[in-house]
């Protein structure tokens, strides 16, 4: 599996704070060990972003990323009320 990451991503992710985005970091690990870990939450979306899968990072970050051919691409991260207007 290739993990990718969006300039939106990448934007979003150093708007982060230093403790974030260490959180971040670590998920993004356990994500290319094992998806499905329980400790990500990953779960399919519904409505607009139907597309997209999420994964926690902290209490009220999330990572959403959709999958093509084979691929991981990391679109956004926030809190669930940036993610979510």
């Amino acid at each position: 599996m290739t993990i990718s990451y969006s300039k939106n991503f990448v934007k979003e992710a150093k708007k982060l704070n230093k403790l974030q985005r260490q959180k971040l970091l670590e998920r993004i690990e356990i994500f290319n060990d094992n998806p499905l870990h329980p400790a990500l939450r990953n779960h399919q979306l519904k409505g607009k972003y139907k597309a997209y899968r999420s994964i926690d990072i902290t209490g009220d970050v999330r990572a959403l990323y959709v999958q093509q051919d084979g691929e991981v691409i990391f679109d956004a991260v926030g809190t669930h009320s940036q993610l979510y207007d």
